[in-house]
């Protein structure tokens, strides 16, 4: 038998170390050092023999596009880029129970109608998944369950069955018995996602591995994954909410700015083809501090309500809060505010809220945080039937950002006829969809245009 020799990996970042240590020079992660087991002259384990190949010319292969795999769930194929590519690797992550296993088990489903479909878990059993699948509506003859927890196993089930889709709930549980360590670790996860990447290239099967996230929002044990794989979702959301966003951060054959949006229910997850309508039915009207920002997501512009809270307080240190929009962010504007307008937020808590758990990133919110403040600090509200968005500079400035009309028309789908967006971009408007614009250049002029004008 080959000798065993101890070494230590780090479980973010992968790094090989003779002995233990602290702290990871590779990634600086502390205690992140697990002991490994291997063989000498051998770290890893041995690999499936692959088909052989020649090097091939460019101009001899074939340019044709192969058809995507379509489920029918539109938020679902949006995201992918149009549908599943054949061949290609997805990974699906997200925080616990928030809804991985529900959106993979009916994606499954629907491409299962015409396909062979093999489901692998190792976190169920048998009975634990066709309860899951009753309770989902979902039954198929095609979809086959296994629930399996070797690499091996699973692969000699491929090699036998021969399924067009495998997916695998979880890379995490995942092990290789050629490797002397615990499922889980950047090694077992990194052996294993890398022999099914090989198995589905070779034999054309799309493969859908979903992993788990930290509560630091990465991916379980390896950073590494994410550049296997060909493409990257991530199912996000407060799972106080029902609402969930499925957004792609990586992907090889389509844009990374497309987002699904689902709604949770007892029969699962519901795609949400007009989000901007359920997520204002709620919105109050009259109260200060509310102001409805319309972001794009990819290709689709989505209205949401920016609630904003400016309090006096007692404590030395005023605190800045804010869920669903960067709080980084947040400080720099009120910076620019106390700089720019003169509004003092030293003895002030600032608290910022996105309603329905949604998070926007995009700097065009930038405007409507900076309206939502000023409404809070001077408790008046602005027009009901108003949508804001822009991006505001450090010198005060408003900049103009892109997607315009898209942004007028989803407005103007839910009624909103009245719009204070940047002036570069009324600018570039045509004079119909620009006479309901208001255009300002600095947060002076927001300041007139809101509250200093006359009937405010």
């Amino acid at each position: 038998m080959a000798e065993k020799r101890i070494v230590y990996r780090c479980q973010q970042c992968g790094y090989l170390s003779p002995k233990w240590l602290g702290r990871c020079p590779e990634c600086q992660t502390w205690d992140g050092m697990v002991e490994e087991r291997s063989a000498k002259g051998s770290s890893r384990a041995p690999a499936t023999p692959s088909v052989k190949s020649r090097p091939v010319p460019f101009h001899e292969i074939s340019s044709q596009d192969r058809a995507r795999i379509v489920t029918g769930i539109h938020e679902w194929d949006r995201t992918l880029g149009s549908g599943l590519m054949p061949d290609s690797m997805v990974l699906l992550a997200g925080d616990p129970g928030i809804g991985k296993s529900t959106l993979l088990l009916q994606a499954l489903a629907r491409m299962a109608r015409d396909r062979q479909v093999l489901y692998v878990s190792g976190e169920e059993s048998p009975h634990q998944l066709k309860n899951r699948a009753e309770r989902l509506g979902v039954r198929s003859e095609r979809l086959l369950a296994y629930s399996e927890c070797s690499l091996e196993s699973v692969i000699e089930v491929i090699e036998t069955l021969a399924p067009e889709i495998l997916a695998v709930d979880s890379i995490q549980t995942l092990y290789s018995e050629a490797l002397d360590v615990a499922p889980g670790s950047i090694s077992q996860v990194r052996e294993c996602a890398v022999r099914l990447m090989r198995v589905a290239k070779e034999k054309g099967i799309s493969v859908i591995l979903v992993g788990h996230v930290t509560k630091e929002g990465a991916i379980a044990g390896p950073k590494a994954l994410e550049h296997l794989v060909d493409t990257v979702l991530y199912l996000e959301g407060d799972r106080t909410h029902a609402f969930r966003l499925l957004r792609s951060v990586k992907n090889r054959y389509g844009s990374t700015n497309e987002i699904g949006v689902f709604e949770m229910k007892e029969e699962g997850l519901e795609e949400v083809p007009n989000p901007s309508r359920l997520l204002l039915a709620e919105r109050p009207v009259g109260v200060s501090g509310s102001v409805v920002v319309c972001s794009v997501e990819g290709t689709r512009p989505l209205l949401v309500e920016l609630q904003a809270l400016v309090s006096a307080t007692g404590w030395v240190q005023p605190r800045r809060t804010t869920m669903g929009v960067d709080v980084n962010r947040l400080s720099l504007l009120v910076a620019v505010l106390e700089k720019k307008v003169g509004l003092s937020f030293a003895q002030q808590d600032v608290f910022m809220n996105v309603a329905g758990g949604i998070r926007i990133i995009e700097p065009a919110a930038d405007l409507a945080v900076v309206s939502a403040l000023i409404s809070s600090y001077l408790d008046r509200p602005v027009p009901p039937d108003l949508v804001v968005w822009g991006e505001v500079g450090l010198a005060g400035e408003v900049r103009g950002v892109g997607h315009s009309v898209p942004r007028l028309a989803e407005a103007h789908a839910l009624g909103f006829r009245k719009h204070l967006v940047p002036a570069g971009n009324v600018e570039r408007l045509s004079r119909e969809l620009g006479a309901n614009c208001l255009g300002v250049r600095s947060l002076q002029e927001v300041m007139d245009a809101l509250f200093n004008s006359p009937g405010r």
